[in-house]
């Protein structure tokens, strides 16, 4: 079971200084991303899967929320099971109106 949590409930996390991936194409993340948000893009999780090893949580966010779904589900079954699905992704965090920063 993937643990999953939404936009609304990312924004309370991330000034506590919750670790934060996002796996669309970099193209997309230049475009815009959450600050504080590290690329890596859904190809390159697999040669990156140490990234995302770690004790406290590590939130997995896409466009919308399933790319970042498929990340968790790839990662729990390699036996990471810290990573938390963001339901709405990029896309409902830029709807509630949140901080976008563009660029790499």
């Amino acid at each position: 079971m993937i643990d999953e949590i939404s936009v609304t409930e990312l924004a309370t996390c991330l000034p506590t200084g919750a670790k934060l991936v996002d796996v669309r194409e970099p193209s997309e993340f230049v475009d815009g991303h959450v600050p504080t948000a590290q690329s890596i893009p859904l190809s390159s999780v697999l040669e990156n899967m140490e990234k995302f090893r770690s004790n406290d949580k590590v939130y997995v966010i896409c466009h919308s929320g399933a790319r970042s779904m498929r990340a968790c589900e790839f990662l729990h079954d390699a036996g990471i099971t810290n990573v938390v699905n963001v339901a709405g992704g990029t896309s409902g965090w830029i709807a509630l109106g949140n901080e976008v920063e563009t660029g790499a």
